[in-house]
C-alpha cells in the first residue's frame, strides 16, 4: 500500500451516535415521523438528502427543503457532539509516524464541508491530508466507489495501492467498488457485519496494536 484513505465520522472519531440522535430528533420532532433507533441507524451513510429521500420517499421536500434540514441536522449534531470531540485511541500518533513517513493521505467522506472543517479544523490535523472529498465532490454516495477513485486519484496513486478506512460496511464495500482494500473501525457494527467482504484486512476498535505498527512499517518509503 502506498497511501491512506479515511472516512471521517466513526472512523477518526467516535460520533455516530450523535449522528443517528441528532437525525431522529430531527425526523421525529421537526419532520413528523416516528421513526425507532433500529430504523434510524441502518441509514447512517451516503447525504444527507440522500437519507431523508430513504426515509420519507422522494416527492417529500424540495431540494432547497431537504439542504435546509441537512444543515439544521449537522448543526445540532456538531453543538451536541463539540464537547466530546477527539480522534480515536491511537489515531493521533498513527497520523504522524504516516506523515512523517511521507504516505499520501486523504479524507474520502460522504459529511458536508461543514462537519470535516468541524473534525480537521477543531482537532488540528488538516495538515495530515493532502486532498479532501466531500459529499459536494461527488455525484454518487457511497457504496458507489467514486468518493475513493476521486481521492486516490487527487492523491495521484493508482486504486490499488490505497488502503481505505472505514466504519460502516457500505463504507468497504465502496472500498471494494474501488479496487482497494480495507480496515474497518469497529465505532459502531460488528466484525461479523464484513464478513462478506473480502477486501476488508482488519477490524479493531481503535487504531492501538500491532496491525497498525506493522503496517506503517510495510509501506515503502517514498
Amino acid at each position: 500500500m502506498q497511501a491512506f484513505l479515511f472516512d471521517l465520522n466513526g472512523t477518526l472519531i467516535h460520533d455516530m451516535e450523535y449522528h443517528t440522535r441528532a437525525w431522529q430528533h430531527l425526523l421525529n420532532n421537526d419532520l413528523g415521523g416516528s421513526f425507532g433507533w433500529d430504523e434510524v441507524k441502518p441509514q447512517m451513510y451516503g447525504k444527507n438528502q440522500e437519507v431523508l429521500v430513504r426515509l420519507f420517499g422522494p416527492d417529500r421536500f424540495t431540494p432547497a427543503e431537504m439542504d435546509h434540514w441537512a444543515l439544521q441536522k449537522e448543526q445540532r449534531y456538531q453543538q451536541e457532539f463539540r464537547p466530546h470531540l477527539a480522534l480515536l485511541p491511537g489515531l493521533a500518533d498513527f497520523l504522524e509516524q504516516a506523515h512523517q513517513r511521507g504516505i499520501p493521505m486523504a479524507i474520502g467522506s460522504a459529511a458536508i464541508p461543514f462537519n470535516i472543517d468541524f473534525v480537521l479544523d477543531n482537532l488540528h490535523i488538516r495538515h495530515y491530508f493532502q486532498a479532501i472529498v466531500s459529499a459536494d465532490d461527488v455525484t454518487l454516495s457511497k457504496p458507489h466507489p467514486e468518493t475513493f477513485l476521486r481521492a486516490a486519484a487527487q492523491l495521484g496513486v493508482a486504486p490499488a495501492d490505497c488502503l481505505v478506512f472505514e466504519d460502516v460496511p457500505k463504507g468497504a464495500e465502496a472500498a471494494r467498488n474501488a479496487g482497494m482494500d480495507a480496515v474497518v473501525l469497529l465505532t459502531t457494527h460488528e466484525a461479523a457485519e464484513f464478513a462478506d467482504l473480502a477486501n476488508v484486512r482488519h477490524c479493531a476498535p481503535d487504531y492501538t496494536g500491532a496491525f497498525f505498527q506493522d503496517l506503517l512499517a510495510a509501506v515503502p518509503a517514498p
